[in-house]
């Protein structure tokens, strides 16, 4: 590749006439100076990076020798925390204090509904997602298990959907309760005088309607900040047979997105990072459109118009049609050759990030589109994979200094805290306070947590199987530290806190009984795989008021009880190893199965977030964080003899025929069993195992990045 060179930056000619072309002008900024000033950050933070990445290497190391030293598990009174102590890994608790973040958008800030993370490459399902602030309850009931006997076929099943209309008004006599009667009784909506008819047995509950006052076509109601709006239409199907005329309940779904440039995408050179800002600025000018064949029929797909009504008091309001978008950036590991320096070495992927999605942000800012995204004036920054408070501080000081490049007031870019890694949580207040004029969330993640839990404890043992973890005392202490933490901070009405995702979109019906936990816990959001799983899921924030619930467990969140850290730092460990040979066999192909289902698409078709077929061929959504944990999970077994190299090859190879089959239906899908030997995706997912334990913190993303990249020259 020939570079051009930007105030000694050499810069890939794909990423150099995207920023000059489409991202400079609108934004009154000159291009000399931006470039400049870029490479003036780059100087300033690059050997910072580094530094910090060998922090990383350097505490893994001497923890390795701590277990090797002091083999067993980690007993109560050990000098396990005193050593972390010693090492600068855990570090002492700050003074309480309070987060200072202003100008939150209430989505983030006061409101509480489910979080949609969506793959910035892919223009369909980012629009999709962005829309999905608004959905249809009907339709999320009928085309998902939530209901038995779901019909097969296509055409409308009248039996079916009375289930649906029945279930439906149910949930409106919980949420939105009459004064005398029954919502499915009711034969009219009307309007007079600003009230709703039939009344509410909480009047305060009517928002507004649109259409005429004697017939409207829609009311509007609330519930704990949520809207719900029934659709009249009497000359629609389901509305010919509604007494009402109700043809629909749309309810307020997806309050924010995650538009995600890390984990769920396969972004490997200047290309990649291009199409993905490209889509990211397409967002944030309002001009984003896919044109696709469904059925053969062409759909445009573009981002929905707000939502216009009249208030109970006559005046026109508006309620925001779209999702809340935030950013994912990436991570301090990774470098790229998008941008390199005078010496050929790549450069740092979270900078290059972090300046050029806030660039593209500056452009919402300014009211270069038709559409808001946020309304406060602020830039939504989701960062993953920070390793304590220093790496926080970092992450301040770089958005600091992409601000003042912008020419933004102090604390514009906001930043989400993935609290995934293990010295993030047992650091969290730390952490906080490095960022604590401009957090706006923190949420757990179970996978890349636990990913990072068997790599920094390796050493200590092997761990339960897999599917065990989340009954063992790290992951609760984990997932309530997190909440209780984040209150004593006073994230609470300024900024989220979020709980992780739910991974199987084609069981609603088992997410409906399990993820109401989530608000239960004080979390105001939690991680839905689908705009029809964010209807569902906000069921649960109309049956708790989550605020209000914050209230009956502010005391767990006035103390971080020394007994919840010992909890923590209590890796899941197996208590006996005796395991038989078809346990350890069906661990290991289970494991596999996952890693090449995963890895296949991610190397040969550059899909970084998918729903794969399990072992079981039920579908759930992966990204790389499912890898991270598998691969770390048989790597730690090999580490300590409970399997062998050939009992690994051995599954790998079985499962590389599942897997085949698994995507026999897929016309782009290149079978691994035709050349085992050459398949460049069965070495990369061989190659997460076998080299695991030596990975920067069990990563899977180095390796992957390598073979993706010899992928695509062999084409």
């Amino acid at each position: 590749m020939t570079y051009i060179d930007k105030a000694g930056l050499k810069i890939a000619p794909v990423l150099a006439d995207f920023i000059d072309s489409r991202c400079l002008p609108g934004t009154g900024i000159d291009q000399d100076a931006f470039w400049q000033k870029t490479a003036d950050i780059f100087q300033n933070f690059t050997p910072l990076n580094k530094e910090l990445l060998g922090i990383r290497d350097q505490l893994q190391t001497k923890i390795d020798t701590w277990h090797d030293d002091n083999p067993g598990p980690i007993t109560e009174g050990s000098s396990y925390i005193q050593f972390l102590k010693d090492i600068d890994y855990l570090v002492d608790e700050p003074a309480a204090f309070q987060i200072t973040t202003e100008n939150t958008d209430p989505e983030i800030a006061t409101m509480a509904g489910p979080q949609l993370v969506v793959p910035i490459l892919n223009a369909r399902f980012a629009l999709n997602a962005a829309n999905a602030r608004w959905g249809s309850l009907y339709d999320a009931l009928y085309g998902t298990d939530v209901l038995p006997s779901r019909p097969e076929g296509a055409g409308y099943d009248v039996a079916h959907g009375q289930k649906v209309i029945s279930w439906a008004k149910s949930f409106l006599d919980e949420s939105i309760p009459l004064a005398q009667g029954r919502h499915s009784d009711v034969e009219a909506y009307t309007i007079e005088n600003g009230q709703i008819y039939p009344a509410l047995k909480n009047p305060d509950q009517f928002v507004g309607f649109r259409g005429e006052q004697a017939q409207p076509a829609a009311v509007i109601f609330q519930k704990n900040g949520l809207h719900i709006e029934l659709l009249i239409d009497r000359t629609a199907i389901i509305g010919q047979s509604d007494k009402a005329g109700v043809s629909d309940i749309v309810l307020e779904s997806a309050l924010t997105t995650i538009v995600d440039m890390e984990d769920s995408i396969a972004a490997v050179d200047g290309d990649d990072k291009v199409a993905a800002y490209s889509n990211w600025l397409g967002l944030m000018k309002g001009d984003l459109v896919e044109v696709f064949q469904k059925s053969g029929i062409e759909i445009t797909r573009k981002l929905a118009q707000d939502r216009t009504y009249t208030a109970p008091d006559g005046r026109s309001a508006t309620l925001n049609g779209r999702s809340l978008l935030l950013i994912r950036n990436v991570g301090h590991l990774m470098t790229t050759s998008a941008v390199q320096f005078a010496d050929g070495s790549d450069a740092p992927e979270g900078i290059l990030d972090a300046i050029v999605t806030s660039l593209i942000g500056l452009h919402d800012l300014k009211r270069n589109s038709r559409f808001q995204n946020s309304r406060t004036g602020s830039i939504y920054i989701v960062k993953p994979k920070m390793h304590g408070p220093e790496e926080a501080a970092f992450t301040n000081a770089l958005f600091d200094a992409v601000e003042d490049l912008l020419g933004l007031g102090r604390h514009t870019i906001k930043v989400g805290v993935m609290d995934e890694e293990r010295r993030t949580s047992v650091n969290l207040a730390a952490c906080i306070k490095a960022v604590s004029g401009r957090i706006v969330f923190i949420n757990t993640g179970f996978l890349d947590r636990t990913g990072d839990e068997i790599h920094t404890s390796m050493h200590a043992g092997p761990f339960v199987p897999k599917a065990q973890m989340k009954d063992t005392g790290w992951i609760k202490a984990y997932e309530d530290r997190n909440v209780q933490i984040g209150m004593a901070c006073g994230l609470s009405g300024r900024a989220q806190i979020g709980k992780g995702m739910w991974a199987a979109p084609d069981r609603m019906a088992d997410m409906m009984a399990q993820k109401q936990a989530h608000p239960l816990t004080g979390a105001n959001t939690a991680w839905v795989p689908s705009p029809t799983a964010a209807t569902l899921h906000a069921i649960h924030y109309h049956r708790v008021d989550v605020f209000a619930h914050r209230k009956k467990i502010a005391d767990q969140a006035s103390s971080q009880s020394s007994s919840q850290l010992s909890t923590l730092l209590t890796p899941p460990l197996a208590s006996e190893t005796n395991w038989s040979e078809a346990v350890v066999q069906r661990e290991l192909e289970n494991n596999a199965q996952g890693i090449l289902g995963y890895v296949v698409r991610w190397i040969d078709q550059g899909i970084g977030c998918s729903k794969v077929p399990d072992m079981n061929d039920i579908g759930l959504m992966e990204d790389r964080a499912t890898s991270r944990i598998s691969s770390q999970h048989i790597a730690n077994w090999l580490y300590h003899g409970i399997c062998t190299t050939s009992q690994i090859d051995a599954a790998f190879e079985k499962m590389a025929a599942k897997v085949d089959g698994q995507n026999a239906h897929d016309g782009a899908y290149a079978p691994m069993t035709d050349d085992l030997k050459n398949s460049v995706a069965f070495k990369a997912a061989k190659a997460l195992v076998f080299e695991g334990a030596v990975q920067p913190n069990g990563y899977t993303e180095p390796l992957l990045h390598a073979h993706r990249i010899l992928k695509k020259k062999s084409k």
